[in-house]
């Protein structure tokens, strides 16, 4: 469909060194853009998508490592950012990188008050995520209470998580939309929710029309395109 140019971040060494390593061996050539989400992303990178049939279900191949996150508040999620993509956080709470998958945002444009809108859901995510962690580390006492059906106790360590975990969002710095934030995302736009979640290490130079042809293409119901969009070649210039 074209050809796609990204330049890749110094401050993000392990993921440009990476990124760099397996362009050169050949790791990307003929893999697929296996998931394809209009206004969001276009994702590719698995290995398994070279030789896969037209049924496959992608998305959970790699090189047998991750990468340690490299988060950097300079870098957002805005249209054309390359990210690496990972594991969920039940399962990767360090928020390591796959080794090999990443995708390119695509997003869209917000206005300032759906920002607001976002920050205020983000903030909730983050208190649920604080009050999650205080009630793990009581389970046992839940269970008992459970088990004695002890419904008012359970309604009182309810009661006292929530202040607890109100208490520690006090401490913790809110999630928050800095003024770069909210400029870039009402005139380029991109994928707010993502930023501080997922590792960015480079941004799309040339080529985001290619970008933009890919991600209206029509895709099944697990988001991977109908018709096979394929990277033919990887080439690093130095």
């Amino acid at each position: 469909m074209g050809d796609i140019t990204v330049k890749l971040y110094n401050e993000t060494p392990k993921h440009r060194d990476n990124f760099i390593k397996l362009a050169k061996e050949g790791v990307y050539d003929n893999t697929l853009f296996h998931r394809v989400i209009k206004n969001f992303m276009i994702q590719a990178g698995d290995p398994e998508s070279k030789t896969a049939s037209d049924t496959a279900s992608l998305g959970s191949g790699d090189v047998g490592y991750t990468i340690p996150a490299e988060f950097n508040p300079k870098f957002i999620h805005k249209k054309g950012a390359l990210a690496a993509a990972r594991q969920g956080d039940e399962v990767n709470p360090k928020k390591e990188s796959s080794g090999c998958q990443f995708y390119i945002v695509t997003g869209q444009v917000f206005s300032e008050e759906q920002l607001l809108d976002l920050e205020q859901r983000m903030r909730d995510a983050q208190l649920t995520a604080i009050f999650n962690s205080l009630a793990q580390k009581r389970i046992k006492d839940i269970y008992k209470m459970r088990r004695a059906g002890d419904n008012d106790g359970l309604m009182a360590l309810q009661d006292e998580l929530e202040n607890q975990a109100r208490e520690i969002m006090k401490e913790e710095t809110p999630a928050a939309f800095t003024p770069e934030q909210i400029k870039t995302y009402t005139t380029i736009g991109g994928a707010p929710h993502l930023d501080g979640a997922y590792t960015i290490f480079g941004e799309v130079t040339e080529g985001m029309d290619v970008i933009e042809r890919i991600q209206k293409v029509k895709t099944n119901k697990k988001d991977r395109p109908l018709e096979n969009i394929r990277i033919l070649k990887a080439i690093v210039e130095e």
